[in-house]
């Protein structure tokens, strides 16, 4: 009886000490715990292998764990105007749903718009978006001549674009958001970068930032800080890890060098809402690699 006595007492002590604890205290405790649950899965990591069997491909990818995945459009392949990899945008969303998968995001090519105005394809784009359900309409990169050797005058003219394709998404019932590589954290001067310009300059209400966590860190960024200055803008992650011995190499999310958990901690802050793993470049079998990372991300981070 003394032991379980004890070990009442003690369970008491500690009641009434969380009972003590002040608001803010346990606030700071519950922002601890990232927001998203489900994992999902950025299909450039697949893109070899959507091209050849993107039936097989989707249904391997729900066996391993997975729960959502994001699409990608517009990079080099055959890919129709108004569906994904030989289908039909209402058969793909089939296809996701009879594995169990949704689609909340995906990347599409943007240039033509962001170069020249001309909205055509840009529409065309949302309509599809739309039509699989997904939540955010991604524009993945910046025309080349931006990313090489663009001016802040120039990041202030796509965010004008930005603003005005997010007023197009809206009504279509969805958000706008961007994701970074390494190139817009450039210094141009008295620390002022084009990535600045892009959250400064953008509707916070209509447009949202996802995070390719490799690429800030491989520029040099904290992202945990990245929250504190701008909290809520950064609804989804791309997680990807950096390799040991070169920082320009790719690795399965935990074999690397960044700090996952610092950073999922300060999710809340963030604004997470979808988390997608992701690889540019695969040294692997892909299906191990993606495996890989799902388990540590299931395991470790969510």
């Amino acid at each position: 009886m003394m032991t379980t006595r004890r070990s009442f007492l003690q369970k008491a002590g500690l009641a009434c000490a969380a009972a003590l604890l002040s608001p803010s205290v346990i606030t700071s405790a519950l922002a601890q715990y990232p927001k998203v649950s489900k994992i999902g899965l950025g299909l450039f990591t697949l893109r070899e292998q959507l091209t050849a069997d993107v039936k097989a491909t989707i249904e391997h990818v729900a066996k391993i764990g997975y729960n959502q995945v994001e699409t990608y459009y517009g990079y080099p392949g055959k890919y129709e105007v108004k569906g994904f990899w030989g289908l039909e945008a209402k058969d793909f969303n089939a296809l996701l749903k009879a594995n169990q998968l949704t689609s909340p995001s995906g990347h599409y090519n943007t240039t033509e718009f962001l170069s020249t105005g001309n909205d055509k394809v840009l529409k065309t784009h949302i309509e599809v978006a739309n039509s699989v359900g997904q939540k955010y309409f991604v524009i993945p990169a910046l025309p080349t001549d931006v990313r090489s050797n663009g001016s802040l005058d120039d990041y202030k003219k796509m965010a004008a674009k930005f603003n005005t394709a997010a007023e197009w998404c809206k009504d279509a019932g969805m958000k706008l958001a961007y994701h970074n590589h390494n190139f817009e954290f450039k210094d141009q001067g008295n620390g002022a970068t084009g990535y600045d310009i892009l959250l400064n300059e953008t509707d916070a209400k209509l447009v949202g930032f996802e995070l390719d966590i490799f690429w800030a860190v491989n520029a040099g960024l904290n992202p945990v800080e990245m929250f504190k200055k701008n909290p809520g803008r950064y609804k989804m992650f791309h997680v990807k890890d950096m390799d040991k011995q070169d920082k320009s190499v790719f690795t399965e999310v935990g074999t690397g060098v960044i700090n996952f958990k610092e950073i999922f901690a300060a999710s809340k802050t963030a604004g997470l809402e979808y988390l997608f793993a992701e690889q540019d470049l695969i040294k692997k079998e892909p299906f191990e690699s993606v495996t890989e990372s799902y388990n540590y991300i299931k395991n470790h981070l969510v």
